[in-house]
């Protein structure tokens, strides 16, 4: 009876073997994300290079731009790259807790990193310098605030990863988001190098 039980519980091999998702489908299909993204930060990247020097008689960025303070933010965000990749590294020993610390270690990271953007934002808007006062304010907020939102939504969605493994482990559904979450992840690390030095140093310095 248990015999009949288990085999009715158990997966033909055929089924076992077309019933998951395609994972270089998947691969395919976030490059063309990334791709489409890279897109719109060039974008973004050129309406800064027009307009950000369009000071409206406002502050300029060395009136404004904390370079210590972004240091420190860039350092962050840096770091968090780093622990990410040993997340990646016990995740190919399939050491469930070990991955879990390191992602948590990048989440704090993360957090830290937006902790000290919005100060940034609030900052400047007190001083009245927000986006509606120059045509470099508003290119700034956009460029930098979208990078922000992207750095938000993969801190949720690490978050969100971190529960699935507790709860699931590193079954191959998770190492596939993993992998997606590392791309993503290390994607706005060299889009962040581009913001800071093209936006904060020469910004200052140029």
């Amino acid at each position: 009876m248990s015999e009949t039980k288990a085999q009715a519980t158990e997966k033909p091999e055929f089924y076992l073997k077309h019933d998951h998702h395609p994972e270089g489908s998947t691969s395919l299909g976030f490059w063309l994300y990334l791709m489409s993204d890279c897109l719109m930060f060039a974008v973004l990247f050129a309406t800064h290079g027009v307009v950000g020097r369009n000071y409206a008689a406002g502050p300029a960025p060395a009136d404004l731009f904390n370079l210590n303070l972004i240091a420190v933010a860039t350092a962050m965000l840096l770091l968090s790259s780093i622990t990410f990749g040993f997340a990646m590294l016990q995740m190919e020993r399939n050491a469930k807790t070990e991955t879990l610390f390191w992602l948590g270690v990048t989440a704090l990271f993360g957090i830290a990193f937006l902790g000290i953007e919005i100060y940034e934002f609030y900052h400047l808007i007190a001083e009245g310098a927000g986006p509606s006062r120059s045509a470099f304010l508003s290119s700034f907020f956009t460029l930098v605030g979208t990078h922000g939102l992207h750095v938000t939504f993969g801190t949720i969605w690490l978050l969100t990863l971190m529960v699935q493994i507790a709860m699931h482990g590193l079954i191959p559904e998770n190492r596939r988001r993993l992998m997606c979450l590392s791309m993503f992840w290390h994607f706005l690390d060299v889009i962040w190098i581009g913001v800071f030095s093209f936006v904060y140093l020469m910004g200052v310095l140029g």
